[in-house]
């Protein structure tokens, strides 16, 4: 597997990002739900881990909500850690919305 972390700024309370942040997979799981299934979301305090399969490729991670940011780290299979750039934008963009 291969590591995809990044972090994304915001500039709101760490109770209203957790609040929203908390339905990034989900939102992501119907969005694209021809792509995503098998969504799994575990949330304890501002520590959450997920997976889910995307066109037949398990991916899991854990999303930590901090006071000024969001720290993702994720595993991706080798076969996908091609689109690793890909996987991080379409997150980016999704919790971007969210956060605004």
């Amino acid at each position: 597997m291969a590591s995809l972390k990044f972090s994304i700024p915001h500039q709101l309370p760490q109770e209203e990002a957790l609040s929203r942040i908390k339905g990034l997979i989900g939102k992501l799981k119907q969005e694209q739900k021809d792509k995503v299934t098998n969504v799994k979301e575990d949330w304890k305090d501002e520590t959450g881990n997920f997976e889910f399969t995307a066109q037949g490729y398990d991916l899991s991670g854990v999303i930590m909500v901090n006071p000024s940011r969001i720290d993702i780290d994720a595993k991706v299979p080798f076969a996908v850690s091609l689109f690793k750039g890909k996987i991080k934008d379409l997150i980016e963009k999704k919790a971007k919305e969210l956060l605004a």
